[in-house]
Order: structure tokens, then C-alpha cells, then sequence
């Protein structure tokens, strides 16, 4: 038994005063007077019984153990013996002689009333822990949950209070306070009844999302101790929190539903289950229903919105994958609002419905407008487009370019996700009509080669001559090469007509596009595969539309003759048109932390393309290109306020130290005009459109340093570099060379990007070297 006193010693302290003074001290009139004042308590505590408070084990703020059933109803005041007294309909402040007191009802626990009877306290006792491994935690904590004291007067109101902040401190399952006279006052008995060790803790569902060790590791420091409802409480919100940090935002940890005598503690978890799946559309203004009251019908199969939905039903509602989904919703560029509601189902607690309310944007478009290319001149386009071509998610577009050098005329179509593949396997077809001039045959200030309509070569010669021009050895013009070759064979001849050259494809190509997500659509995919297959027909011409298969270069041409070799074959073998067959097989690898602005990250690219022959002006060669871009975050220069963050403040600083890193080469029947260019706005910036090089391989870099400078304008310092290692000379007939076209060489720059609702708009400034020689680029995008 643990008692305590004033002193908050283990022994009975009573107001008898210390035990050390001479004994004739308390046989004097101290102790007759003393007497006197106990005659009459004595008699009052005789004529009443005494009396015990006892409540039932009460919860924490959530459910805790059931009360014993042995135990009085809560706040039940019962005579010595255990039998319940019924209340009187009133109670007097001084109860009669042999009259029994009031229960006091749960009702009645308020502080005590002025008038209610007060009795001196000589003592507080506990009992029930006698054995307990933990019995001096748990007496310490019956009395520091006590404000009544030794010598001090309380009321029964007073001692309920006490009985609740002993239940309040977590650690008894049962408490009772008995008061008993005593000769120097009431001495004051709490029986306490501790709950169990705390050995394990289950939770009443068979699986649950939790894992074993995070359900482990948080009540690590509890096991084998006294269980403490208050603690339990704070371990339930710990737990609570995992499901929130993991996205289960509707999971509820509650209990314990039952606490078993041997240490085991019984947890309820509602995860938060998901029935289904509902599509709603909506009309701009947010409502379900037109004019009429009748549902929006929209365009959109529900199946392209579902499929996009990775929370299946029956399966735990996760905010997170929510999230990730409307992303994807609004990544398809169908939709321009899409409002979520979770819909609880009355007769599931815990099951709720996903009503996804879409606003679906307008698909089609016409759109034209002007611009500029070197191969095209200036040009204007008309595009007719379907984003959701029979509410499929198919995009169908048509597109006319036409300017003045050439013109382009295709039908594309893509659908992104072939319906019912695991894999998100997309399609996309191509066919087009396309007529521009190569920048392979042109340069900026080193002339051209023009068309040639035809061309005679007799072996053995170096020089060829204008059939227009009398400047030959036969001294006169001819009306045709096969005249001119028919009177002077031992002489070469060509007609020279002057115009570019211009190249016109016809074909289409068609390709599979599958990310290796393993079978899971919704997974975000670091690698895809290419796989896909072109054809077309090349057809070297003029700009009336005549075939001409062969040109000249301007650099050594006077008007009347040329040397032989600068004379070349536009097309492969010569011939009037080339078929092209090709499969291509490519590869990405995308980690990018933005795909439209990235600053950390990077980019693989890797892909063949094998052309096979299928006739005799058909040729057989491959092509190998890869490319790499590598971004290293960085906080250099601190124009815009975004990159000086005051204390608090999230940075917002898009800038970032890029860099790229692009190689390609054919091997075999190399036609010219499928040769690599190098140089121009999109590769090495100081230089026109190819006229670094023309190669059988090639290689460039870039180091470039990205800065933001207001709220949509950003800078670049930047660095190109390229090469053609020497292959010029590997191209048929070498144009590269004949247009004195340097084969390598570097630029450096700067330049504005400008972001806009069509993307970032490039405008740049590139040397070519250290010449002096600026060249300016206006571009949509960043280079890389």
C-alpha cells in the first residue's frame, strides 16, 4: 500500500505532530482538547456509513478499453458492502443520522457548491498495484494527477475531480476512491487497477496499406511497458499521418477497439475505398445540365477519360495518384477544366465515388499565318486541325506551305494511345508532298550549284563546256548535249539553265511509339522505343517542275565552261527520281525535370535507319544518330527577384548550365542530298543554314548558360561547335567542298527567349568565330 502525506513520504503521516517530542507533551491539555474535538466526528462517523466513489474506466479522447464489469456505474457513490444506494429527491448539506447520502449522477460532476459538507483529509492511500513491475511510476502518477491533500477539507465533488484526472493520465483501466473515517480525519483510498503491458498491436482489418515495420518502429518504445491511452492516442496520429504523407488522405486510424488482459491492443483503419468512376460533363459555365435540364452530352468517349484514370474500383483512395491523373487529363490538351468530387455512398462508410466533372475544350482549329525559311523563302500556311477526331483522342491535321522556293502539302495523323494496349502504345501516319531547296546546294557567300539540264562527260577530260556558249573548241553553240556530244565526243558538255536546285519528295512513313513502362500505362517511362517504317519518292527537278539530275557549281563557272568535277549528280546513280525504303528503330531516354524549360535533367537520343534497295535507283545505306543534353541547375546571376528569395521564401530561379552533345554518320550508297548539314539556327548559330558543312558524318557541342531576366523574358550565353571530321570528300559529289564550305569551326553568342501561349520565341546573335561576322536567328523553342 502506497500512502501519501504532507511530507510525500510511504508512511501514515497523521496530525498526532512529530514523533520525537516527550510523550508528556500529549497527555496534557493538548491532548484532552484534541479528544474533546474527536468525540463528536466520532460520533458522526457512526452514524453514517462509509461511503466509496467509483467510475468506470473512461476513454481517452478516441475509445479505450471496456470498464470492468464489476466495477460501479461512473460517479456511483456505494455504501461500504457494494450495494447501490438510490438517491433521495433531495439532499440535505448535513445528512441525518442513519439517513443514506445521494449517488452522485454523471450530471452532477461541477464544482462543488458553496454549502456542500466538507471533511478533513488525513491521508491519501493507493491500492491495487501491489506486484505491479511499474508500481512507483504508477503511484507517482495517481498522486501527481490529485489536488487533494493531506490536512486538507474536500468535498465529494472535489474527489470526483480527482478520479477524472486519474483516469485523464491513461494508465488505469479501473479506479475507485474509497473514503474511510479515521480517528484524525478521512483517510482517502484510491484502488487503482493498471492497464496490461503493452505486448502488440493489431489492426482488426486482415490488410491494410501500413507496412509492418512503420507499425513496428512506432510502437517500439512502448512494448513492454504500461500501456498509456494517451500515448496510444499520439501513436494513432502518428500512424495517421503516414497514410496522409502517402497520399491516403481518407484513411482513418481509430480504437483501440478492444485491449486485451494479456497486452494486445486492437485498431480499427478505414483506408478510404474507391466503388468507382464516374464521367460528368459540364458546359463552360460548370453545370451538368443545358437549357432543357438534360445531361451535357460531350464529345469525348468516357473510356479516353477513364483510361487515364489509375485508381481502379475497390482499390484505396490515393490523392496523390488523383493528382497524377487530372495531370494527365489536362496533358492530352482536350480538356480546359476538370473539377473533382468524391461522393461518399450512403450505405459503404468509407467507400466513396470519383465524379470527374470535365469542360471540354474546342478540338478543331483553323489557323494560318507567314513566315520565313532559307529552303522555302517566305512563305505562307494554312492548317486545318481535329484534336479529338470522333471524340477518339485522334488528332487528324492537314497542312498547305507554300512559298518561294518550294512548298509542302501533308495530312498527319496520330492517335496517342492505341486503345485497349497496356503499354500506351501510340500510332502515327504520315503522308505528305513536299518540294523546298536543299541547303546542301546553296551557300551564303560562296555560290551555288545550279541546275544543269543535262550533262555529256567524255573520258579523260577536266573540262566541261556550255553548250549556250560559242567559248569551246567547236566555237558555236548547240541546240542540245546529245548534238554537242554527236559532233565533239572527245569533249564534255552540259546545258547550263541556272535555276536552284530544288528537291521533291512524295511518300509517307508510319511509326509505333511505346514507353517501357512494364505494362503499366500510368508509370512514368524514363525509356521509349521507336519503331517505323518510310517510304518516298526523291525526284530532283527545277522550279517549273522539269526533272534535272544534274547541277553545277557557280565558284568556277564563267559562263562557259566548268571543270568536270564540279559538275555533280544531284540524285543516286543519276537517275531522273531515287526510291527511298526505310525501317527505323530509335530510342529516348527523358529525365528531365521540364520538359518545355528544363534546368536539371537530361535527354538520350540513339536511333538507325535502314534504307533497303528496291530497284536499280534505289539505294542501300545506313544512317546512326544520336544526341545528349545534360542540365546542371545553378544560381549565378540574380536579375530577376525570383532568384533572391527573401527568408521564407520559395526560389524561383529557372536557370541552369546546359549541355548538348549530337554525332551522326552514313555508311553506303550515300545520295547527296541525304548528307548531314552542319551549321545554321539549330546547330551551330553563327553560321547560315549548312554552310559549315556538308558530311558523310558529323559531330557538334554546346555549352550554353540559361538565366531568367523577367516574369516571361530569359537570356543565353552560349557556345557552339562543329564538324564534318574530314567527310566532305565522302558526300557524291562533293558539294560541301565545291561551295568552299569549311567543314568545322565554332560560334559564340547570346540571344532572348521570350515565353508566349505558342511556346518561347528565340531571338539570337551568333559570330561566326572571332570574324566579326554576326549573323542574327529568329527561332520557336530552345535549341535544345
Amino acid at each position: 500500500m502506497g500512502v501519501i502525506t504532507n511530507a510525500r513520504t510511504s508512511t501514515a503521516f497523521s496530525d498526532a505532530g512529530p514523533r520525537s517530542l516527550p510523550l508528556t507533551l500529549w497527555l496534557g491539555l493538548p491532548l484532552l482538547a484534541l479528544l474533546a474535538l474527536l468525540t463528536p466526528l466520532r460520533a458522526a462517523a457512526q452514524s453514517q456509513p462509509a461511503v466509496e466513489v467509483a467510475q468506470a474506466a473512461e476513454p481517452a479522447p478516441a475509445s479505450g478499453p471496456e470498464p470492468t464489469t464489476a466495477a460501479p456505474e461512473a460517479g456511483e457513490l456505494v455504501p461500504a458492502d457494494g450495494t447501490p444506494v438510490p438517491a433521495p429527491a433531495e439532499t440535505p448539506a448535513t445528512p441525518p443520522t442513519g439517513e443514506p447520502p445521494a449517488s452522485i449522477s454523471p450530471e452532477s460532476l461541477t464544482p462543488a457548491k458553496p454549502d456542500e459538507p466538507r471533511v478533513l483529509v488525513s491521508e491519501v492511500v493507493v491500492q491495487g498495484l501491489e506486484g505491479h513491475p511499474e508500481r512507483e511510476r504508477l503511484e507517482l502518477a495517481v498522486y501527481d494527477a490529485m489536488v487533494v491533500r493531506p490536512g486538507s477539507r474536500v468535498t465529494r465533488s472535489e474527489l470526483q475531480t480527482d478520479l477524472s484526472a486519474i483516469y485523464a493520465s491513461g494508465w488505469f483501466s479501473d479506479v475507485r476512491i474509497q473514503p474511510v473515517d479515521g480517528p484524525l480525519g478521512v483517510q482517502v483510498v484510491v484502488i487503482a487497477t493498471a492497464n496490461p503491458v503493452l505486448q502488440k498491436v493489431e489492426f482488426e482489418a486482415a490488410k491494410v496499406k501500413l507496412p509492418p515495420a512503420v507499425l513496428a518502429d512506432t510502437f517500439a518504445a512502448d512494448y513492454g511497458r504500461t500501456l498509456n491511452l494517451n500515448t496510444l492516442q499520439s501513436r494513432m496520429q502518428e500512424l495517421q499521418k503516414w497514410y496522409s504523407d502517402q497520399g491516403y488522405s481518407l484513411a482513418r486510424v481509430t480504437g483501440p477497439n478492444r485491449v486485451s488482459p494479456d497486452g494486445t491492443v486492437l485498431l480499427t483503419v478505414r483506408e478510404g475505398t474507391v466503388e468507382g468512376v464516374e464521367v460528368q460533363f459540364l458546359n463552360k459555365e460548370g453545370s451538368a445540365t443545358n437549357d432543357k435540364d438534360e445531361p451535357i452530352r460531350g464529345k469525348t468517349k468516357p473510356w479516353v477519360v477513364s483510361r487515364e484514370i489509375s485508381i481502379k474500383p475497390g482499390e484505396t483512395f490515393n490523392r496523390r495518384n488523383l493528382e497524377d491523373d487530372i495531370k494527365r487529363l489536362y496533358g492530352t490538351g482536350l480538356f480546359g477544366d476538370i473539377k473533382v468530387t468524391l461522393r461518399p455512398v450512403p450505405a459503404k462508410p468509407g467507400e466513396v465515388v470519383i465524379v470527374l466533372g470535365i469542360v471540354e475544350q474546342s478540338s478543331g482549329s483553323l489557323s494560318g499565318g507567314l513566315g520565313y525559311s532559307q529552303s522555302q523563302g517566305v512563305f505562307g500556311q494554312i492548317q486545318l486541325q481535329d484534336s479529338n477526331l470522333l471524340g477518339r483522342a485522334w488528332d487528324l491535321g492537314v497542312n498547305f506551305t507554300y512559298g518561294q522556293f518550294g512548298g509542302l502539302a501533308d495530312i498527319s495523323f496520330t492517335d496517342p494511345w492505341i486503345k485497349g494496349d497496356a503499354y500506351r502504345t501510340a500510332f502515327r501516319a504520315r503522308v505528305f508532298l513536299s518540294r523546298d531547296v536543299p541547303q546542301i546546294f546553296q551557300s551564303q557567300n560562296n555560290g551555288n550549284i545550279n541546275t544543269v539540264s543535262d550533262f555529256y562527260k567524255a573520258p579523260g577530260t577536266n573540262v566541261a563546256y556550255n553548250i549556250n556558249n560559242n567559248n569551246n573548241p567547236e566555237s558555236k553553240t548547240f541546240r542540245s548535249v546529245s548534238e554537242a556530244e554527236s559532233q565533239s565526243p572527245n569533249n564534255s558538255w552540259f546545258d547550263y539553265e541556272g535555276n536552284s536546285v530544288a528537291i521533291q519528295r512524295a511518300g509517307g512513313n508510319i511509326q509505333f511509339v511505346r514507353p517501357l513502362n512494364g505494362g503499366n500505362p500510368f508509370k512514368r517511362a524514363l525509356w521509349s522505343v521507336v519503331l517505323g517504317l518510310s517510304a518516298q519518292e526523291v525526284t530532283p527537278m527545277n522550279f517549273t517542275g522539269a526533272n534535272r539530275r544534274f547541277g553545277v557549281s557557280t565558284n568556277n563557272f564563267d559562263g562557259s565552261d566548268a571543270p568536270v568535277d564540279d559538275v555533280i549528280c544531284i540524285a543516286f546513280n543519276c537517275a531522273r527520281s531515287n526510291q527511298l525504303l526505310a525501317l527505323r528503330v530509335a530510342a529516348t531516354r527523358n529525365n528531365l525535370n521540364d520538359p518545355r524549360n528544363p534546368t536539371s535533367g537530361s535527354f538520350l537520343s540513339v536511333g538507325t535507319e535502314q534504307y533497303v534497295s528496291v530497284g536499280p535507283d534505289s539505294p542501300t545505306f545506313n544512317r546512326l544518330r544520336a544526341s545528349y543534353s545534360y542540365f546542371i541547375p545553378v544560381n549565378w546571376l540574380k536579375f530577376y527577384k525570383g532568384c533572391r528569395p527573401k527568408p521564407g521564401e520559395t526560389p524561383d530561379c529557372k536557370q541552369t548550365l546546359a549541355f548538348q552533345f549530337s554525332a551522326g554518320t552514313n555508311i553506303g550508297d550515300l545520295p547527296p542530298y541525304e548528307a548531314f548539314c552542319v551549321g545554321g539556327s539549330n546547330s551551330v548559330r553563327g553560321y547560315a543554314d549548312c554552310d559549315m558543312g556538308v558530311g558523310r558524318s558529323f559531330g557538334e557541342a554546346t555549352i550554353e548558360y540559361r538565366f531568367p531576366l523577367f516574369s516571361i523574358v530569359s537570356g543565353e550565353l552560349f557556345v557552339d561547335g562543329g564538324t564534318t571530321f574530314g567527310s566532305q570528300s565522302g558526300v557524291p559529289g562533293n558539294p560541301g567542298s565545291l561551295l568552299d564550305k569549311p567543314g568545322s569551326g565554332f560560334s559564340v553568342g547570346t540571344g532572348l527567349i521570350v515565353t508566349t501561349p505558342v511556346g518561347p520565341l528565340r531571338l539570337e546573335v551568333a559570330s561566326e568565330g572571332f570574324t566579326g561576322d554576326w549573323r542574327f536567328n529568329l527561332g520557336v523553342g530552345w535549341k535544345f
